[in-house]
């Protein structure tokens, strides 16, 4: 008998939910509740129809609730758009017309850390094409290594994640820093989105400066960091909430190997991309592991 879960007023949204649940591997279908009426000064006004989302399996439902959670706070996610893109069914959300500075302010504060490398990241991009790109390349990027060890200016270890050299590399990178780091600092919480970017920002840098000098720049390493900590932490622990549809992680990946095929249109920095993905899956590894020793200790 199939177990309610939630009822939605709100049909796209109630379609996006249900897609996304059966994406996690959890069996829920969506119904229509019969509308009711209700007399008053003796006439007949029929009220909001309601969606009604069922789970197949009792043993569903505390993972169900956890989604369901999230989804009400942040129903516009990427995330479910994209599972209903998997399951072959586009749903159309409709927004209010025009820029709503109210829901850009509610996100910030939701997310701050992501927020602030957002802004940087922007800020510094702005005024590279004002024509502040010599001077801000000469102050983040990286030196070479015995350059660095004279002048100690370490956060040259970080500064190359902020430049970007064009406005789809920036675009690119900024949106997919936004969904995942949004992601990570929800779920767990902004010293671990910390600690990834750091992590993998130094990894990245370096082991890039390495390979082909101290001339690059760009969040990717970042990016494939926090990409291949959302796709293990979502395989060893699912029910922490962390999840990326495998067409994603596809893609991404294939990405990667064109990157190194050297057939794009663009250079690569094949290497931070590299380091950066392998940092991500080792630290969502040993916050596993770490979770499970202390689960095992307790």
């Amino acid at each position: 008998m199939p177990i309610p879960l939630i009822a939605l007023r709100y049909e796209p949204h109630a379609h996006l939910l249900a897609h996304y649940l059966n994406s996690q591997g959890i069996s829920a279908s969506l119904r229509s509740s019969e509308p009711s009426t209700e007399s008053s000064s003796g006439s007949s006004t029929e009220s909001s129809q309601e969606f009604v989302i069922e789970l197949e399996r009792e043993s569903d439902i505390e993972r169900a609730r956890l989604i369901c959670s999230d989804f009400i706070r942040f129903p516009n996610n990427p995330k479910y758009q994209q599972a209903a893109w998997q399951s072959g069914e586009s749903v159309a959300i409709k927004t209010p017309s025009g820029f709503r500075f109210s829901g850009l302010l509610k996100w910030c504060f939701s997310v701050p850390f992501t927020a602030a490398i957002l802004l940087i990241c922007t800020l510094i991009f702005v005024f590279s094409i004002l024509g502040w790109f010599g001077p801000l390349a000469n102050a983040l990027m990286m030196q070479p290594f015995a350059v660095l060890l004279e002048t100690q200016q370490w956060w040259r270890l970080i500064g190359p994640a902020f430049l970007h050299f064009s406005a789809l590399h920036f675009v690119f990178n900024l949106l997919w820093w936004s969904m995942l780091g949004g992601q990570i600092e929800r779920k767990l919480g902004v010293m671990m989105l910390l600690v990834v970017f750091l992590v993998s920002a130094v990894a990245s840098n370096l082991a890039q400066a390495l390979v082909s000098g101290p001339n690059f720049g760009g969040l990717s390493g970042v990016v494939y960091a926090l990409l291949g900590f959302v796709w293990w932490l979502g395989w060893l622990k699912p029910a922490w909430g962390l999840q990326l549809p495998k067409a994603i992680v596809g893609f991404m990946l294939i990405w990667l190997v064109l990157g190194y095929a050297d057939i794009l249109w663009v250079s690569m920095a094949n290497t931070a991309h590299t380091v950066g993905l392998i940092a991500g899956c080792l630290l969502a590894l040993m916050l596993s592991l770490g979770a499970d020793r202390s689960h095992k200790a307790g």
